[in-house]
C-alpha cells in the first residue's frame, strides 16, 4: 500500500509537470498545406514532374485577382483604377509578372519596325466596342483576363515558387489593400498563396472547434452515466490532458499539423473517454462491492488494464497501417494518431488511476450504483443470441453480402471543390472562376524532343501545333499556352494584327525569320516555355473540375492522340504537372489501404494469439472486426461519395476502434472461462460487466464523432457521419455475433 501511496504522488506530480511543460510549448504548433503532402511517392510521374519543375518551375505559381464592374468593364473610370491596379502590383512581395488588358498590347510590325496597340483605349471611350469586338476575334483573352459577358476583368500574378503561410498572407494583404484602394468591392481570388491561407485558418478553427465541442460533449455524457462530479472532473482532466500532451508533443516533435489536424481533438477525448470508463467502471464497480481503494486499483488494472494496453495497441496499428500509403499526410496522420492513442493510455493508467485513489470513497460513488435495467437489457440480449443462432448467423451473411455490393459501388471520381470549406469565400471564388474563367486546375504537358530535333524547330512546332488545335476543341480545357504562341503573334503582327493569321506561318523560312523577332522581342515569354537546352517545352492549360476519374481519363486520352496522330520519332508528350499527380492518388488509395489493413490483422492475430494462447479467438475476433469496415465501405458505395485521399482514414479508424470492443468482450470471456466459469455463465459474466462500458464508450464515440457535423469542411462531415454509424453497427456485431460464434466454435 506504502508504494502504490508513493507511485500516487509521483504519478501526480510528473504529469502535472508534463502538463504545464506542454502548454507552454504547444503554442509552437505549426499548421501547414501543400498539394505535395498529396502527391504518391517514389513514383516515376512524380520523379519526371521534379525533373520538369527543376527546368520550368512549379505550374500553381500564380494568384488571380478578378474585378468585376456593376455593369460591364467598358466604363473609363474602372478601367483607369483596373490599370492603376495592376501596375502598382508589379511592386508587391514574391510577384515575378503580371498580365492584365490593361497593362498588355499587340505587337505590329510597321515599315520603321514593331509598334504596340492597346488591347483597349482607355482613354478613348469610343474605341471600347471596337475593342472588345477585336478581344472576341482573337479569343486569346476570353474567359482568360476577361469572362465572355464582358463583366469582369482579370489580373494575372506569376509569384515565386512555393511561398509558404507567411509569405502567402503577405502577399495578399498586400493584395487587399490595394483593391480597397482603388476602391473595388466586388472581387475574386484564386491561386496557392489563397489556398495556403484559407486552408491553414480553416484548421486552426476546426482544432479549436472540434476540442470544445468534444470537451463538452464527454462531460455531458460522463456526468449523466456516473451521476458523481468528482469522478467526472478526474475523467474530464484526464483526458484533457492526454490531449494536452500529446499536442505539446508535436510541437516539440516539430511536426506540422495538416488538413488531417482536425481529427486529433476527437480522437484523442474519445479514444481517452474509452480507457477512463473501463479502468473507472471496474474501479468504482469494486469500490460498490465494499472493496479497500487500492486492492480495487490493483485488481481493476489487473483485469482492465492489460485488456485496455491490448485495445491501445490494436487502435495504434489501426493508425500505424496508414504508413503503408504513399502520400505524406496520410502516413502523418497514422503515425501522429498512433502516438496519441498511446499517449492517452499512458496518462489514464498512470494519471487517472492516481487521482482515483487519491479521493475518499464516498465522493467517488455516485447517488446510483450500476441500474439493474443495464443487467436486464444486456442479459436479454445475451438470452435473444441463445435462441436464434441460426437467424443472426443467416442475417450477418446477408448484412456482408449487401455490403460487399455497396463496396463494389465505390468511385473515386473526387471534385476538388468538394474538399473546400463549406460557405466560404474560397469555396465561392473557386465557383466564380469555374463558371466565369478557364478554372482552376493547372493542366501540364510536357514536350520531349527525339532524334535530334529541338522543340523550336518548325517540323517539331507544326506537330505541337497538331495536339494544341485539338486541345481547343475540349470543352473541360481553357487558356491554353505553348510554345508556338510567340511566333503565332509575331506572324499576326506581321499582317496587319488580323485575327486570321494567329497562327503558326505557313512555311519554314518565314518560321525561321521569325526566330529573331521572339528571340529578340519575346525572349522571357518563350523562356517561360522552352528550356534552356531547346530540347524539352511545356504546353499549359486550366482545367474545369469535373472529378478525378474523368480528368484521368482525359489525361489518358491527350496522350493517346499524341502518340497516334503526331509524328513521334519528332517528339514525346507526356501529361504532368500537380493535378495530374493529385489525380493519380485514387489509383493507390485503395491497394495501400488494403495492404495496410492486411498488414494490421497480421500483426493483431500475433497479438491475440500470443495474449489468448487461442488461435480460434483472432479467427473469431476477425469476423466482426472486417464487418465493420465493409459497412463503412458500403456506405461512400450506396451514397456515391467519392474515395479520395482523406476518406481513406475512415477504414484505419473503425479498424483501429471496432476491434477494441472485441478485445474487451472476449477478454473478460476468456477471464471467465480460466475462472472455472461455463460457457453461459462467462457469457453472463461478460455481459453483464463489459457491456455496459461498450454500450457508454459506443455512445460516446458515436456522439464524438458526430461533432464533426460542426465542420466546415465537407470530407470531415463525411467522415464523422460515416464513423459514428459504423461503430454503432460494430457494437450491434459484436453483442449479436460474438456469443453466438462463441457457443459454436469454442
Amino acid at each position: 500500500m506504502k508504494s502504490l501511496a508513493f507511485l500516487r504522488k509521483i504519478s501526480i506530480v510528473v504529469f502535472l509537470a508534463l502538463g504545464i511543460l506542454s502548454a507552454s510549448v504547444v503554442g509552437d504548433l505549426k499548421f501547414s498545406f501543400d498539394f505535395s503532402q498529396f502527391f504518391p511517392e517514389e513514383d516515376p510521374d512524380l520523379t519526371f514532374y521534379n525533373e520538369f519543375v527543376a527546368e520550368f518551375g512549379t505550374d500553381d505559381n500564380f494568384l488571380l485577382i478578378a474585378v468585376k464592374n456593376e455593369n460591364n468593364v467598358f466604363e473609363q473610370a474602372f478601367l483607369q483604377r483596373f490599370k492603376s491596379f495592376s501596375e502598382e502590383s508589379r511592386s508587391f512581395k514574391f510577384v515575378t509578372e503580371n498580365s492584365s488588358l490593361t497593362t498588355l498590347s499587340y505587337p505590329l510590325k510597321t515599315s520603321f519596325g514593331y509598334t504596340s496597340l492597346p488591347i483597349i483605349h482607355i482613354t478613348d471611350t469610343t474605341q471600347y466596342q471596337k475593342d472588345w469586338n477585336k478581344i472576341q476575334e482573337d479569343d486569346l483573352f476570353v474567359n482568360v483576363l476577361i469572362d465572355e459577358k464582358a463583366n469582369s476583368l482579370l489580373l494575372a500574378l506569376s509569384t515565386e515558387d512555393n511561398l509558404d503561410y507567411e509569405q502567402s498572407e503577405l502577399l495578399l494583404n498586400q493584395v487587399r489593400t490595394s483593391l480597397k484602394e482603388h476602391r473595388f468591392i466586388d472581387y475574386h481570388i484564386l491561386g496557392r498563396a489563397f489556398f495556403y491561407e484559407a486552408i491553414v485558418e480553416m484548421q486552426k478553427s476546426e482544432v479549436l472547434k472540434t476540442t470544445i465541442i468534444a470537451s463538452i460533449l464527454v462531460f455531458i455524457i460522463l456526468l449523466l452515466v456516473y451521476r458523481s462530479m468528482p469522478v467526472v472532473l478526474i475523467s474530464v482532466s484526464s483526458i484533457a490532458l492526454s490531449l494536452l500532451l500529446f499536442m505539446g508533443m508535436l510541437a516539440v516533435l516539430g511536426k506540422e499539423l495538416n488538413a488531417m489536424a482536425s481529427f486529433y481533438p476527437v480522437l484523442m477525448l474519445i479514444v481517452g473517454t474509452s480507457d477512463v470508463i473501463h479502468l473507472t467502471d471496474s474501479f468504482i464497480r469494486k469500490i460498490q462491492g465494499g472493496t479497500d481503494k487500492y486492492a480495487a486499483i490493483r485488481s481493476s488494472l489487473k483485469e482492465v488494464g492489460l485488456t485496455t494496453l491490448l485495445t491501445s495497441v490494436t487502435t495504434a496499428i489501426g493508425f500505424i497501417t496508414l504508413i503503408s500509403s504513399r502520400l505524406v499526410s496520410i502516413r502523418e496522420f497514422g503515425i501522429n494518431a498512433a502516438m496519441g492513442v498511446m499517449v492517452a493510455y499512458v496518462t489514464v493508467i498512470c494519471f487517472t488511476g492516481a487521482l482515483l485513489i487519491s479521493m475518499p470513497k464516498r465522493r467517488l460513488v455516485g447517488q446510483k450504483s450500476v441500474s439493474k435495467k443495464w443487467v436486464a437489457h444486456l442479459l436479454g440480449v445475451n438470452h435473444l443470441t441463445k435462441k436464434h443462432p441460426n437467424t443472426i448467423i443467416i442475417g450477418a451473411v446477408l448484412f456482408a453480402l449487401f455490403c460487399v455490393y455497396g463496396v463494389s459501388l465505390i468511385t473515386t471520381n473526387h471534385e476538388f471543390k468538394n474538399a473546400l470549406p463549406n460557405h466560404s469565400k474560397i469555396a465561392t471564388d473557386f465557383i466564380f472562376f469555374q463558371e466565369n474563367y478557364a478554372g482552376f486546375r493547372p493542366l501540364e504537358i510536357a514536350i520531349l524532343a527525339k532524334n535530334g530535333h529541338q522543340v523550336t524547330d518548325y517540323e517539331v512546332a507544326v506537330e505541337i501545333e497538331k495536339l494544341t488545335e485539338h486541345l481547343n476543341g475540349i470543352r473541360t480545357i481553357g487558356n491554353l499556352q505553348s510554345p508556338n504562341l510567340p511566333y503565332k503573334i509575331i506572324h499576326k503582327a506581321n499582317n496587319l494584327n488580323k485575327s486570321d493569321f494567329l497562327r503558326l506561318p505557313d512555311n519554314k523560312a518565314t518560321f525561321i525569320k521569325y526566330q529573331k523577332d521572339v528571340n529578340k522581342l519575346a525572349r522571357k515569354q518563350l523562356g517561360r516555355f522552352v528550356n534552356k537546352a531547346k530540347d524539352k517545352a511545356r504546353i499549359n492549360a486550366k482545367l474545369q473540375d469535373v472529378g478525378t476519374d474523368s480528368l484521368k481519363r482525359l489525361y489518358a486520352y491527350i496522350e493517346h492522340f499524341a502518340n497516334t496522330e503526331t509524328d513521334t520519332t519528332k517528339m514525346m508528350v507526356k501529361v504532368t504537372g500537380k493535378s495530374m499527380l493529385l489525380d493519380k492518388n485514387s489509383e493507390y488509395i485503395r491497394k495501400s489501404l488494403l495492404e495496410g489493413l492486411f498488414y494490421g490483422l497480421i500483426i493483431i492475430a500475433i497479438i491475440m494469439v500470443l495474449v489468448f494462447r487461442d488461435f480460434k479467438m483472432f479467427l473469431i475476433s476477425l469476423v466482426p472486426n472486417v464487418l465493420p469496415m465493409l459497412f463503412a465501405g458500403s456506405i461512400l458505395g450506396f451514397l456515391g461519395i467519392p474515395l479520395e485521399a482523406g476518406l481513406s482514414v475512415i477504414f484505419a479508424i473503425v479498424f483501429g476502434i471496432a476491434v477494441d470492443d472485441t478485445i474487451h468482450f472476449l477478454g473478460k470471456y476468456k477471464l471467465g472461462i480460466t475462472q472455472g466459469l461455463s460457457k453461459e455463465a462467462a457469457l453472463e459474466k461478460t455481459f453483464t460487466h463489459t457491456g455496459r462500458a461498450l454500450v457508454i464508450t459506443t455512445i460516446i464515440l458515436f456522439f464524438g464523432f458526430m461533432v464533426m457535423l460542426f465542420s466546415i469542411h465537407q470530407p470531415s462531415i463525411t467522415i464523422g457521419i460515416i464513423i459514428s454509424v459504423t461503430l454503432v453497427a460494430a457494437l450491434v456485431i459484436d453483442l449479436l455475433l460474438l456469443p453466438v460464434l462463441l457457443r459454436k466454435f469454442t
